[in-house]
């Protein structure tokens, strides 16, 4: 069914609409559409000059059309006479590959070819800090073990109603808030939904909460590590896949390890042998591996992986399995795309599928204290730099991506890894000042 945005504009009292999209490196760029020219734009869409964004571009590519899809529009909770539209990427008449939101496209259209749709969830941490970003919002968070505190949660309550009456207006299904590991951190928590829907929700959900802490004198990071000693942010995913009529979990099975039939091992599997290099995505900045190689935090536990293993209901592995007919993947951090992310995910469980992948046993044990147990484990990638070379070395998960997208990022990322070498820094001055 075709929607008339600007009638949907004149039933709902939009009067401009925000066409948007993630680039590369997961920022949003928008442009502000008045809505008596929001049909011209959902059919040739809104002109940008891609090489300004992080997108694999130069100043002499032809002019980037973003392309809203009207099923997105979301309006502003905050600002009701605003409304939002994710948009796909075009140039000179063709899909841009590597862009992010057409990049979960393509990777889904060919997960619904074989049989297979994907279904997620996010769980998305986030501090509140102050707006130089220096020190946590809230100076009397200072519990050793802050997690579910109540009273740190309810100095935010304010905060934290208006981000969640935001996602009730839109229905997306909150159900749950808490103040998390760290001091000054929070998750918010939303029903699961189609892989491409959650994603643009995600999306979404990262502006909103920034612009809603603003409202509010404050900032909203989803860095993955903002403060040396305390929890980082992560962005654990609920993965399930169906048929592609949504109606049959193909990962539930009574009578299967776990209630997990042999299909969602086999996507286990590819998850497993693809970790290292998944990194490069779900962990995509320099800081994210102060996160996922962090020595113990104040609360006693870092709550991220080390280790490409798996468990059962056991938080201390990449990836656990909390119920029958889903598993948790506890590798990515805020600052993974929300196109790329489930992107990633799925590609690299097909490929698992295809091959018939063997993740091995499943280990019970802590892998935080007993990591000496696991003979043969693979550890995460040190540094960014080491996972953007295992993601450009790998075919197998290239083409399950799309060459043209790891191309791209493998460029930009190498760019920003050299960008940050170059950068002196206070450590070295006080440990080679006088070598």
């Amino acid at each position: 069914m075709t929607i008339d945005l600007e009638q949907e504009a004149r039933d709902k009292g939009i009067e401009y609409f925000l066409i948007a999209f993630v680039d590369l490196f997961g920022v949003m760029r928008a442009k502000l559409v008045p809505a008596a020219a929001i049909n011209k734009m959902a059919r040739d869409g809104a002109a940008f000059a891609g090489f300004a964004t992080w997108l694999d571009m130069t100043p002499a590519d032809s002019d980037l059309f973003a392309v809203p899809d009207p099923a997105s529009l979301m309006q502003l909770p905050w600002k009701p006479s605003v409304g939002w539209l994710a948009a796909d990427l075009y140039m000179d008449g063709e899909e841009v590959a590597h862009a992010p939101r057409n990049t979960l496209k393509r990777v889904l259209r060919e997960a619904e070819s074989q049989g297979y749709r994907l279904k997620h969830g996010v769980e998305c941490e986030f501090f509140l800090i102050s707006p130089e970003g220096e020190t946590l919002a809230d100076g009397t968070d200072t519990q050793v073990k802050p997690c579910y505190d109540v009273a740190a949660l309810m100095r935010r309550y304010d905060v934290i109603k208006e981000i969640c009456d935001g996602m009730i207006s839109l229905g997306w299904g909150p159900y749950q808030n808490d103040h998390e590991d760290a001091n000054g951190q929070f998750e918010m928590n939303w029903d699961y939904a189609d892989a491409l829907v959650t994603a643009d929700r995600h999306a979404f959900f990262k502006y909103m909460s920034r612009t809603i802490a603003e409202k509010y004198g404050m900032r909203a990071t989803f860095m993955p590590k903002p403060f040396a000693g305390l929890t980082g942010n992560g962005c654990h995913a609920h993965i399930s896949v169906w048929s592609p009529d949504g109606v049959t979990n193909v990962f539930s099975d009574p009578d299967g390890e776990l209630g997990v039939s042999k299909t969602g091992y086999h996507f286990l599997g590819g998850l497993m042998e693809h970790a290292t290099s998944m990194c490069a995505i779900t962990n995509p900045t320099v800081n994210s591996y102060k996160r996922i190689n962090a020595s113990t935090t104040t609360s006693g536990a870092t709550w991220a992986p080390n280790t490409v293993t798996y468990g059962g209901n056991n938080r201390t592995h990449m990836i656990r399995i909390p119920d029958p007919g889903r598993i948790e993947l506890r590798l990515a951090d805020g600052a993974a795309n929300p196109y790329l992310l489930p992107a990633a995910i799925m590609a690299a469980g097909l490929e698992g599928i295809n091959e018939q992948r063997d993740p091995g046993e499943r280990l019970d044990i802590n892998a935080y204290t007993e990591a000496q147990q696991i003979e043969g484990a693979r550890k995460l990638p040190l540094n960014l730099l080491d996972a953007i070379r295992e993601l450009a070395a790998n075919d197998a998960f290239s083409k399950a991506l799309g060459h043209e997208t790891v191309s791209a990022f493998v460029k930009l990322k190498q760019a920003e890894w050299n960008a940050y070498t170059s950068h002196h820094t206070d450590w070295e001055r006080q440990n080679t000042l006088d070598c």
